[in-house]
């Protein structure tokens, strides 16, 4: 059944959202806007209320049995140091709207009662054995900057380089889900599906030059001038990276995994290592970064 979750019943009409509450026995709410841009009004209709309606139609779902609800690592805001699973209000503010309603989304689905289990993935990239992505953004923006500029040559480094950059193939997130969402002994946990080593932004940068053949010196750069430069609308099309994005290559946060390793343990996954699949992400990058779209996902 198709339906729109910024309506009330979810859009699907009176009757049909009654039979369909009457059989529905698990959930698995991923609609949401993914945008590091979004405006709040749209990030509160869509994550936020959105998000609502669908705990208020689950309520009157007799049968339900568990929720498994997609989230992000980033409700963690301006948290520094180490962000725990079972880490949410740590009384942290946020670099945008996209955080702010995903973590407000977060709290509705606790304070629902619903039985839960939330999911947190990092930065997703492509397939770590395809490279197959629908979308371009994080790593990406900086692939598309390098691709730009003269080798050997200069490449800015927001900071000194040292903060770690989690990034996650989509297959792992998705088989991940998958395979917790099928395990009762899940509900009632949140997973960090974070790399447990993640790269440093600098070594992140490292390995995409080397793999599309280039050689950077890098600057440091301060977050603030990098933002200031970034005022300029024709510096953020000219590299094709929304200014939002300059943040999460300089915040020092680490997200606990602990709970999540643990658990996929038991089904044979293990988040790849970086290093392993970049090649891989690359080589799709170089075939259709033309053809793929990075604005908005929704």
């Amino acid at each position: 059944m198709t339906g729109d979750i910024t309506a009330p019943g979810l859009g699907l009409g009176t009757a049909a959202a009654k039979s369909l509450a009457r059989k529905v026995t698990g959930c698995f709410h991923l609609a949401a806007v993914y945008d590091l841009a979004v405006a709040k009004d749209v990030g509160m209709r869509i994550n936020v209320e959105g998000t609502k309606n669908v705990l208020a139609f689950l309520a009157n779902a007799p049968g339900l049995r568990r929720l498994d609800y997609v989230s992000t690592a980033y409700v963690s805001g301006t948290a520094v140091g180490t962000y725990k699973e079972t880490d949410l209000d740590v009384g942290q503010s946020f670099k945008n709207h996209y955080e702010e309603t995903k973590f407000l989304a977060e709290v509705a689905v606790r304070e629902s009662g619903i039985p839960a289990t939330v999911y947190r993935p990092g930065i997703v990239v492509g397939d770590s054995k395809t490279g197959v992505t629908a979308k371009f953004d994080g790593p990406y923006f900086a692939l598309n900057a390098m691709s730009l500029l003269p080798s050997p040559g200069a490449f800015l480094r927001i900071g000194d380089g040292s903060a770690e950059v989690n990034l996650v193939p989509v297959d792992f997130v998705l088989e991940a889900i998958a395979r917790l969402g099928a395990w009762d002994g899940a509900v009632g946990k949140t997973y960090h599906l974070t790399d447990p080593e993640p790269k440093t932004a600098l070594g992140v940068a490292e390995l995409l030059a080397k793999s599309i053949g280039k050689s950077f010196v890098y600057v440091p750069v301060p977050l603030p001038i990098a933002r200031l430069a970034f005022v300029l609308p024709r510096v953020s099309t000219w590299l094709g990276m929304p200014a939002e994005t300059l943040d999460y290559f300089d915040h020092p946060v680490h997200y606990d995994s602990k709970q999540a390793t643990r658990d996929l343990a038991r089904f044979g996954i293990a988040c790849p290592p970086f290093v392993s699949y970049v090649q891989r992400l690359v080589a799709f990058w170089k075939k259709k970064h033309s053809e793929i779209t990075r604005g908005a996902m929704i």
